[in-house]
């Protein structure tokens, strides 16, 4: 899942950068509120993380914009803990939750899960198809009664695929949705990855669209 962190503060973008990515998520962070207004425009993402309390830019403004602008990616605003008013415009300017500062990431990654599931229309901590499951809190995956090793990179493509199970992805969207901007990724990392994933939980699994991408199940 690739995430879009727009945060000033050093010190907590740097943990909320660093946790969550080893929770498995990508994620852009900036701490200018023009960049990172820009940022939505320019990438597909599963969920924003926005502070409000940005230098040179409300973060009440970026967000009319973006919801003026069309943009429906879920957004958790960050708010100080005695800023019930923020919270409440927030909220009536489309942020679909909030956490207040201090927060622990733990915290964090439960509501990114939430809302993320909510966006693809599940509301289980599960997702399973055809006998294969991954336990989203444990990130831990199964088949049949079988538990299965994979890594962090093999579990994250594994969940987008059964969060678009029976829908066509191209290895663009994979290799944007698993990556942020600064990591160096080649060409055919996607297709060593499927094949890993192939390898262990079986070669009909996911499917080849020649020209196209993949697909977990089949296409509507």
């Amino acid at each position: 899942m690739r995430i879009l962190l727009i945060e000033d503060d050093k010190l907590i973008g740097d943990g909320i950068n660093v946790g969550l990515g080893a929770y498995g998520y990508s994620v852009d962070w900036f701490s200018d509120g023009f960049q990172g207004r820009q940022a939505l425009a320019m990438a597909d993402y599963d969920a924003v993380i926005l502070d409000l309390g940005l230098p040179k830019i409300d973060g009440l403004d970026i967000l009319r914009q973006w919801r003026k602008d069309g943009h429906k990616e879920p957004v958790i605003i960050l708010t100080a803990r005695d800023a019930i008013e923020q919270r409440v415009k927030g909220l009536q300017c489309g942020a679909d939750d909030y956490l207040c500062k201090p927060f622990a990431l733990e915290e964090l990654n439960a509501r990114l899960q939430t809302i993320i599931r909510r966006t693809h229309g599940q509301t289980s901590s599960e997702l399973i198809f055809e006998g294969i499951k991954l336990n989203l809190a444990n990130r831990q995956v199964t088949k049949g009664d079988q538990v299965v090793s994979l890594t962090t990179k093999e579990v994250n493509i594994l969940e987008l695929f059964l969060l678009n199970a029976n829908r066509l992805l191209s290895r663009e969207t994979l290799q944007e949705k698993i990556y942020a901007w600064d990591n160096d990724v080649s060409s055919n990392t996607v297709d060593v990855y499927i094949h890993n994933l192939r390898k262990k939980l079986g070669n009909k699994v996911i499917k080849t669209v020649y020209g196209a991408g993949y697909i977990l199940g089949n296409e509507q």
